[in-house]
């Protein structure tokens, strides 16, 4: 496999376009007030902090920590800021950025169904029939807009149902021909250099694909038997023969402990499923990720066109675009394209070169996605948008030309390429790295845009809402932190806003790697820090001491 450092030669023209003058920040004249908070707030924070990173096992791991102003652009703290970090899911922050920044927060995905064949007066569609996937994230049942958390609600496949009303609508009952899963939108490069290979089989890990059916996941419910020593009994959510299950789980008696594991090799479209369930078991639902999402999107297709009626006479089967046949020119971009409003102002998508629209679906506006990516810390969409800026702003429809697109970006915010190098849109990548004051400088570029309350309005708020509805839970920092988490493997992160009760606003971005906390330790930590920031309590005065006379 390539690695990403070993094509410079490969981007040395798309940098060259990309590059542009960095825009400085406007360096704000303090304010008295504003000088007496930081002259006795950045000695206090500075102990504060200090005293928490002298803890055992806090301490031997690595921070880097970076506090500015939001008015002045004064520092207040930081510790290691230009050293280059693990940020985990805080990569997702430079993504939902650059993206309000290209596509803007109204801009919209279609997916459709098309043919090259013409149909008769009897209802014969006689060619392919094609479900055309052009990156949308919510093919699914996901309510939007999001509220304080993911809510699910009704089939699984509401949203391919609905196209497949449309054909029956158009009058056709039967397909001569195949039907097949084209996500030639994007190139066929599923997973990122740097996931771990153990998060592929999982939600979190789920294949990148142009045509995305619920999360790229399928639903197992694992059920006990009719009696003791039968199998348990394995559905599937949606019911579409894509994987096969080799069962090998037992119902046991009584209220003994459930014990279910599962496996699947990479490759593999063999479920192994093993372990016991006790009689009195209510059942569990767990996900796992497909293997090739276009080609499982095609069999619901053909699953639910049976099921109203319209008879297929040919296979089942993906189209898909294969890195190896575009050409290296293809990774430039435009840079002049980067600066597009994006939303309403797009043009529609047209179907290829003759073929037919016969049904379509336009999603939600983008921001109700950012919303869902920052809030829950979504991965797979995250990866999503990251490859439509390629795909719009570049001319080519690869993660390598969505990362080129995402750099011109960050280019024109004043982050400089040796201050993060990325991999994926998502942070799921152990490759990434980033160092404090990037992440700072992209807040502060951030809040000076048209789009900056979109921003900060897809990021979760302490105590209330998201990934921290249940951190940062007291009077001095409840509902003023809005930030981005980020986990790994002894990876914890956070970045993002907070305004004190005296409503002194500040970006902050905390990164703590190698440490051999908990993850539940290690965000303490962090909130413990973010809590000193907080407190703008001014320092306690000494009683002065009576003279004896």
């Amino acid at each position: 496999m390539f690695r990403r450092r070993q094509l410079p030669l490969l981007f040395l023209s798309a940098c060259l376009l990309l590059a542009a003058p960095a825009q400085e920040r406007t360096e704000v004249k303090e304010t008295a007030a504003q000088r007496a908070y930081r002259s006795h707030r950045g000695p206090q924070i500075a102990r504060a902090i200090r005293k928490i990173l002298s803890d055992k096992q806090a301490s031997r791991g690595f921070w880097g920590i970076q506090v500015v102003s939001l008015d002045t652009g004064k520092t207040l703290f930081e510790l290691d800021p230009d050293k280059l970090f693990t940020p985990a899911s805080n990569t997702k922050l430079f993504t939902t950025a650059t993206a309000l920044a290209t596509l803007g927060p109204d801009f919209r995905f279609q997916t459709t169904l098309e043919s090259s064949g013409a149909m008769d007066s009897s209802g014969r569609l006689q060619g392919d029939l094609l479900l055309v996937g052009r990156g949308d994230p919510n093919l699914s049942n996901r309510v939007l807009p999001y509220q304080d958390r993911s809510v699910f609600d009704g089939p699984r496949l509401r949203v391919l149902e609905a196209l497949a009303d449309q054909l029956t609508a158009r009058g056709v009952k039967v397909v001569e021909g195949d039907v097949i899963g084209d996500d030639s939108f994007f190139a066929f490069q599923r997973y990122p250099q740097g996931w771990a290979q153990d998060d592929l089989m999982w939600p979190d890990g789920a294949p990148v694909s142009a045509l995305t059916l619920h999360d790229n996941t399928q639903g197992l419910v694992i059920a006990p038997g009719a009696a003791a020593g039968e199998k348990a009994v394995i559905t599937l959510n949606p019911d579409v023969a894509y994987y096969d299950i080799d069962n090998r789980t037992v119902t046991s008696a009584g209220n003994g402990p459930r014990e279910i594991g599962m496996d699947r090799q990479p490759g593999s479209r063999t479920l192994v499923v093993w372990g016991a369930i006790p009689m009195s078991d209510p059942g569990m639902a767990i996900s796992v990720a497909l293997e090739d999402p276009a080609e499982f999107a095609a069999q619901a297709l053909r699953t639910l066109l049976q099921q109203r009626g319209i008879k297929i006479t040919g296979r089942t089967r993906a189209q898909h675009t294969l890195t190896a046949t575009l050409p290296i020119t293809a990774l430039q971009v435009d840079k002049n394209s980067l600066t597009g409003k994006g939303g309403a102002d797009e043009p529609a998508y047209t179907a290829s070169t003759g073929r037919t629209v016969l049904a379509t679906y336009e999603s939600t506006p983008l921001l109700e996605d950012l919303r869902v990516i920052n809030k829950v810390s979504q991965n797979l969409h995250a990866e999503l948008v990251l490859r439509v800026m390629g795909r719009r702003f570049g001319t080519a429809p690869t993660l390598e030309g969505a990362l080129a697109a995402e750099q011109g970006v960050l280019d024109q915010a004043g982050i400089g390429r040796d201050e993060y190098d990325l991999f994926d849109g998502s942070g799921l990548s152990q490759q990434n790295l980033v160092s404090p004051r990037a992440v700072v400088k992209l807040l502060l570029w951030a809040d000076q845009q048209p789009w900056a309350a979109d921003f900060r309005s897809t990021l979760p708020v302490s105590g209330q809402d998201g990934t921290l509805a249940d951190r940062l839970r007291v009077p001095a920092s409840t509902g003023r932190v809005q930030a981005k988490t980020g986990t790994l493997s002894f990876v914890n992160s956070l970045s993002g806003y907070l305004e004190t009760a005296k409503g002194v606003r500040l970006a902050f971005s905390i990164f703590a790697n190698h440490h051999p906390l908990t993850s539940a330790g290690g965000k303490q930590v962090i909130d413990a820090i973010v809590k000193a920031i907080a407190n703008d309590k001014p320092p306690a005065r000494r009683a002065k001491k009576k003279s004896k006379s």
